[in-house]
C-alpha cells in the first residue's frame, strides 16, 4: 500500500539485462478514485510496444482490471502476493471499516513486522519499508485500506484474456491462502508458483523472482519482453 516503487532495485537488478523495467509509483500525496489510478496505470504502459505487467500486493486488484481491457499489446500478467477479493475476511472485515482511520497511528514498524515475520528480512530491508510506508500521507494510507478490506474483481480476472502468474509467498502473514483458491475457481489456467518467503517476495527473495519472471517470459507467445 506504500505505492512506491523504491523497493524494487534488487528484483530489477536481478532480471535478465535484455529486459527492459519501467517501475510505477502511485501519487502518495493526494486521494485517488480507483478510476483515476487506472488512468494513470494505462498512460503509463507502453502504447505500442509488447508488454508485461507486473504487480504485487496492494497493487494486484488494480491491475487485474487494466489487464481485463485486454490491451493489444499486453502479453502476460503476473500477480506477487496478490489476490482478486478482500484478502481481510469475516468480522475482521467489519472491524477494518472502523479501525482504518487510526492506522496512521499504528508505528511503520509493526506493520513491517506483519509482512515480514519473524528475522526473515535484513534490516536494510525493513529500514526501506518502514521509509516507504511513512511517505504515504495518513489519508491516503487510510483509503487504500478500505479499498482493500471492499476489494472484488474477480469478473475483472475471468476476462483477462493473456496468461496470469501468480507468485505466492508460502508464509504470507497478510494474503488469506482463499484468495488463491478465488482466483483459480474463476480462471483455472492461472499458473502457481510458490516462493519460501514473507509478502514481500520481491524484495525479500529478489533473485528467484527474478528467475521465475524471466521462465514465465519465455514461455509467453513469441517470447516478447516486457
Amino acid at each position: 500500500m506504500h505505492g512506491s516503487s523504491e523497493l524494487f532495485d534488487d528484483f530489477v537488478s536481478a532480471l535478465p539485462t535484455s529486459f527492459e523495467t519501467r517501475m510505477f509509483s502511485y501519487p502518495n500525496d493526494v486521494l485517488r478514485s480507483n478510476s483515476e489510478l487506472l488512468a494513470l496505470i494505462r498512460s503509463f504502459v507502453p502504447p505500442s510496444e509488447p508488454f508485461i505487467l507486473l504487480a504485487e500486493s496492494f497493487s494486484t486488484p488494480l491491475s487485474i482490471q487494466f489487464a481485463a481491457t485486454n490491451p493489444p499489446n499486453l502479453k502476460g500478467l503476473i500477480l506477487c502476493a496478490g489476490f482478486a477479493n478482500s484478502p481481510v475476511r469475516g468480522v475482521l472485515r467489519i472491524l477494518g471499516r472502523f479501525l482504518a482511520p487510526i492506522l496512521p497511528l499504528v508505528p511503520a514498524g509493526i506493520a513491517g513486522a506483519i509482512m515480514v515475520p519473524g528475522s526473515h528480512a535484513p534490516d536494510s530491508i525493513v529500514a526501506r519499508l518502514r521509509s516507504a510506508i511513512n511517505s504515504v500521507q495518513p489519508a491516503v494510507l487510510v483509503d487504500r485500506v478500505r479499498a482493500v478490506l471492499f476489494c472484488d474483481v474477480l469478473d475483472d480476472l475471468r476476462r483477462i484474456g493473456v496468461p496470469v502468474l501468480c507468485m505466492q509467498a508460502a508464509y504470507d502473514g497478510l494474503v488469506n491462502p482463499a484468495c488463491l483458491d478465488e482466483m483459480r475457481r474463476v480462471k483455472p489456467e492461472i499458473e502457481v508458483v510458490t516462493l519460501n518467503g514473507a509478502h514481500i517476495l520481491l524484495q525479500l527473495m529478489p533473485r528467484q523472482s527474478a528467475n521465475v519472471v524471466a521462465e514465465f517470459e519465455r514461455r509467453l507467445p513469441e517470447g516478447r519482453s516486457p
